[in-house]
């Protein structure tokens, strides 16, 4: 008689892997641990260890099949670093008009900044783009999203069998970042249009605001 199939309804389904989004968020977090105290929420580890500590249940919680929870913790790993990062530049910019930081620790701060908003919005492209990572995994293809990626437009098997990684949505949030527009994968939902919209203010202040103010000073 054969085992029942009950138990394999907990594993999760494979996909593509998740360790390059858990390293973005680390990244992330450990870029707080550069800046200077002034400019972060308690001490600059703090963010680190709060991030590794709900990550670890989050791992187990997908490696287990209890996808419900393990979005809520990422999520909730997402927001964290996010406010952080728009906590640390308001911060920044409040500082500026009192010229009390040299121009070594505002270009240090704002290069820290610009590559925190890449990492944070290339996680949030990925976790929310046609229902999340779960929810591609489960599709053949990827027909559907918030972007339509060229690999979406070439006809053959390969549109029909290709879908986005977390690699093509770093890529993307690189180029708002860089351009203060997407480039090559053009925006069809509009709460991603709202995200790149503030992606790329993030990135406008950092580059415009913080490092011109830096170099004039020099």
């Amino acid at each position: 008689m054969s085992e029942p199939a009950g138990p394999a309804a907990s594993t999760p389904p494979d996909g593509e892997p998740k360790w390059p989004a858990i390293l973005a968020i680390l990244a992330t977090a450990a870029l707080n641990v550069v800046l200077p105290e002034q400019l972060t929420f308690g001490p600059g580890w703090l963010l680190l260890i709060v991030v590794c500590l709900l990550e670890i249940p989050s791992i187990i919680a997908y490696r287990t099949g209890r996808t419900g929870l393990h979005r809520v913790l990422s999520h909730t790993v997402a927001a964290l670093v996010t406010a952080s990062m728009v906590w640390s530049l308001a911060l920044l910019i409040a500082r500026l008009p009192s010229h009390s930081d040299p121009p070594k620790t505002l270009l240090g701060a704002a290069a820290t900044l610009w590559i925190a908003n890449v990492l944070v919005f290339a996680s949030w492209y990925w976790r929310l783009d046609a229902g999340g990572p779960h929810q591609r995994d489960l599709r053949e293809s990827h027909t559907e999203g918030a972007f339509l990626f060229p690999q979406m437009m070439i006809p053959g098997k390969h549109a029909r069998t290709w879908r986005p990684g977390f690699v093509d949505y770093l890529f993307l949030a690189f180029n708002t970042s860089t351009a203060f527009s997407p480039t090559d994968v053009p925006v069809l939902s509009r709460w991603a249009k709202l995200m790149m919209i503030v992606q790329a203010s993030i990135s406008l202040m950092t580059v415009a605001l913080i490092a011109a103010r830096a170099v004039n000073i020099l």
